[in-house]
């Protein structure tokens, strides 16, 4: 498969995901082509996390905790579901990249950017928000929703296929 046709299908892939479960299967095959690495078994919250988090993996777990409320902020000031696909797919490959083990935070926000680029192209928008960071996103945004009352924590149900990686 040639490098363009790679390029092109993990585009359309990501920019008609409706669902995190569609996103994460584009972070998990994503890893796999550049790094031939997976992990199975993740399992995706939300939370109403401080703006400056916008995820995190609780070491010794298999979860990941996604920040609903930055996510929200994205989404009503941006109004683009291309762009928030790409916002949440940096988010889960940046901490699938944590739950993988043993790389730093500049580690692992140099290989997102790595990713990213070879993956979807270098002007892609998942490029550019895993060059600069995801809070490039908020420029012009109004943040009125930081300060909304905490909603309960919530699991995404059907968030990842097991049956893919069995052995």
């Amino acid at each position: 498969m040639s490098e363009s046709s790679t390029v092109e299908r993990y585009r359309s892939r990501l920019e008609n995901a409706t669902k995190y479960s569609e996103i994460w299967e584009v972070v998990k095959d994503t890893v796999d082509f550049t790094l031939h690495k997976y992990r199975r078994g993740m399992m995706l919250f939300l939370d109403d996390l401080p703006i400056q988090l916008g995820a995190y993996h609780p070491l010794g777990t298999n979860n990941i905790v996604l920040n609903r409320k930055l996510v929200q902020i994205v989404e009503d000031g941006i109004k683009s579901k291309h762009v928030v696909n790409a916002l949440i797919y940096n988010l889960l490959l940046h901490e699938y990249l944590h739950a993988l083990g043993g790389f730093s935070e500049l580690k692992v926000r140099q290989m997102v950017y790595k990713i990213a680029k070879k993956c979807f192209g270098e002007n892609h928008i998942t490029a550019l928000i895993g060059e600069k960071s995801p809070w490039v996103l908020l420029k012009g945004i109004s943040l009125e929703k930081v300060n909304t009352p905490k909603q309960v924590m919530k699991i995404v149900k059907d968030f990842e296929k097991t049956d893919k990686y069995v052995v």
